[in-house]
């Protein structure tokens, strides 16, 4: 179902200046680890990391990249055969390894035929200025973008779902890294342990200060097996299971907010059943968009419709 641009800025309109082809992001995991589990910063990862939401079936650490992307390739291929690919390191922290090892891994993906471009997934605090050097260079060559895990701009929360840094290590990343011409993605998620509507304007209000390109929403999903679940089991007054549109509200209220020239690329995120403990709304993506879509036109609404432009005391 194709997005309607009139009602939000989409990941489409964003891309087309770069790439006007047609063009689909392949899911890599390139073996990485993240300074959260490794004990750099702390072990465990983030409370509501499993990492086994986030790989489709071609996406395998044991085989090489080039495998990785030419089994992605083969698997779209069928239904799109001109359609180009990105190359989309998503797994854990994607910039954590010495910058000879990831010039290689990179190098390796735009080297496997009709891959135009990077997208590369990492932490706020696993930004180093060498690597950064590295990056300027590279996307005046083909498209780059970096996005950052920064999932709440609250510190309170991020303590709570150990996260390892604050909102002010996300704004100095997200700084650093447009001001070198590279775009910018955030994930966010939305309906985090204690966080309220209030919240979640402020998260919009916040984050539409900052020099971002994209974003991507999700909703907060327990997963077997993590920390979070275990927590909410401990402390069951932390969550509070929602209906779909109780999140679309949620949605709606933090396009309201948002700087309209933001793209949105994902309202909400999926992860295997077998993983998932809630909340199972048995909806796919496509369906909670028309549903946000729906909950926008009914109240006369748009994303940015609220938005202020260098609100005061925000930041």
């Amino acid at each position: 179902m194709k997005a309607d641009s009139s009602l939000y800025r989409n990941f489409q309109t964003f891309l087309k200046p770069y790439l006007p082809q047609k063009v689909q992001k392949i899911s890599l995991n390139a073996g990485f680890t993240c300074p959260n589990r490794d004990g750099s910063k702390g072990h465990g990862g983030c409370t509501y990391c499993n990492n086994q939401t986030f790989n489709p079936s071609y996406c395998d650490s044991d085989q090489s990249i080039t495998e990785q992307l030419n089994k992605g390739i083969r698997f779209f291929a069928g239904k799109y055969p001109e359609m180009d690919y990105l190359a989309y390191f998503q797994a854990y922290t994607n910039t954590y390894a010495e910058l000879d090892r990831l010039k290689k891994l990179y190098e390796e993906a735009l080297g496997v035929d009709r891959v135009v471009g990077l997208v590369i997934g990492t932490r706020p605090d696993c930004m180093p200025e060498e690597l950064l050097d590295y990056l300027e260079t590279l996307s005046k060559r083909v498209f780059v973008l970096v996005e950052y895990g920064i999932e709440s701009t609250d510190d309170q929360s991020l303590k709570r779902i150990n996260r390892g840094h604050d909102f002010a290590c996300a704004q100095e990343a997200v700084r650093r890294t447009a001001a070198r011409n590279i775009p910018v993605g955030a994930h966010m998620i939305l309906g985090l342990p204690l966080e309220d509507n209030d919240q979640i304007i402020r998260h919009a209000k916040r984050l539409s200060q900052l020099p971002l390109s994209t974003i991507k929403l999700h909703q907060l999903q327990i997963i077997r097996g993590t920390r979070l679940a275990r927590d909410i089991q401990q402390h069951p007054d932390w969550y509070q299971a929602i209906t779909p549109e109780e999140y679309v509200e949620k949605v709606v209220l933090f396009l309201e907010h948002l700087n309209p020239e933001i793209a949105v690329e994902r309202f909400v995120s999926q992860s295997p059943p077998e993983l998932l403990i809630a909340p199972d709304w048995g909806l796919k993506n496509y369906q909670f968009t028309h549903l946000i879509e729906k909950s926008l036109r009914e109240r006369g609404s748009r994303q940015g419709c609220k938005f202020i432009s260098h609100e005061p005391g925000v930041l």
